[in-house]
């Protein structure tokens, strides 16, 4: 075979084996209210770096636990900062990645049509025999749900009716499959159209102020960090603002 023959050869090589290796992966572990925020700014990322981006969605609580178990995650956004702190305590992600990247609300949702929310105290009204919230136990939007009920002096009143959900998420499919009259949910994710919607007071209940770290045992903390920053950058700050976080800065 000739010189230019084997060189001919050696390039259609390397180009097959360059065809061949795939994209880097970056599993991003989220709190469910970020569903709709991250799977957009996920796509500008992917189209930016090349990178495959590979949403897990659910509670923060029940993600805390998995990454510090040994979850393969690479970066973690969770719903309440103190998670991050507590996963930061323990050594699971790294301490110099935490950022925060949000502030979040919440709004009481009732389904479309049904007449109009009102406030809290509505809730007490027969029309509403089952309420949905998050968990408390594991959610901190539920936890927030929790706490302006209790600040609203309905809390004794409505804990008959309350639905938990297994995340915010979930709970806001509660309502629009009619398992639930009414929910409190992540302002994030309440525009869909089987809803109408209220916003409930944030002097009711703790600030969600949302941090993010990258986890300790990604094998790519590089592009987990790139990711983090892209939600906080140019990019990521406006469809963050669109769907209704206030961002680092605005409290």
């Amino acid at each position: 075979m000739s010189v230019r023959a084997v060189a001919a050869a050696m390039l259609l090589g390397v180009a097959a084996i360059a065809h061949a290796v795939e994209p880097p992966t970056l599993t991003v572990y989220a709190a469910s209210d970020l569903a709709f925020a991250l799977k957009e700014i996920a796509a500008h990322f992917e189209k930016a770096t090349g990178a495959r981006v590979v949403l897990v969605l659910g509670s923060t609580g029940n993600l805390a636990k998995q990454i510090e178990h040994g979850a393969p995650a690479d970066v973690f956004f969770a719903a309440n900062e103190r998670f991050v702190e507590a996963l930061v305590a323990r050594g699971a992600v790294i301490r110099e990645t935490r950022a925060m990247y949000a502030q979040g609300r919440i709004v009481l949702a009732v389904p479309r049509g049904s007449g109009a929310p009102g406030d809290l105290r509505t809730l007490r009204e027969p029309r509403f025999r089952r309420i949905g919230i998050a968990n408390p136990a594991h959610a901190p939007y539920g936890t927030a749900a929790e706490e302006a009920l209790r600040a609203a002096g309905i809390w004794d009143d409505v804990r008959p009716k309350l639905v938990y959900g297994e995340s915010i998420r979930a709970t806001l499919q509660f309502l629009q499959t009619g398992a639930v009259d009414a929910a409190i949910v992540a302002l994030s994710i309440a525009a869909v159209p089987e809803i109408d919607r209220a916003p409930i007071d944030p002097a009711l209940h703790r600030p969600l102020n949302q941090a993010a770290a990258v986890v300790r045992r990604s094998a790519r903390p590089e592009l987990a960090l790139g990711f983090l920053q892209f939600v906080n950058g140019a990019q990521g700050r406006p469809i963050m603002k669109r769907y209704g976080f206030l961002l680092p800065g605005e409290f």
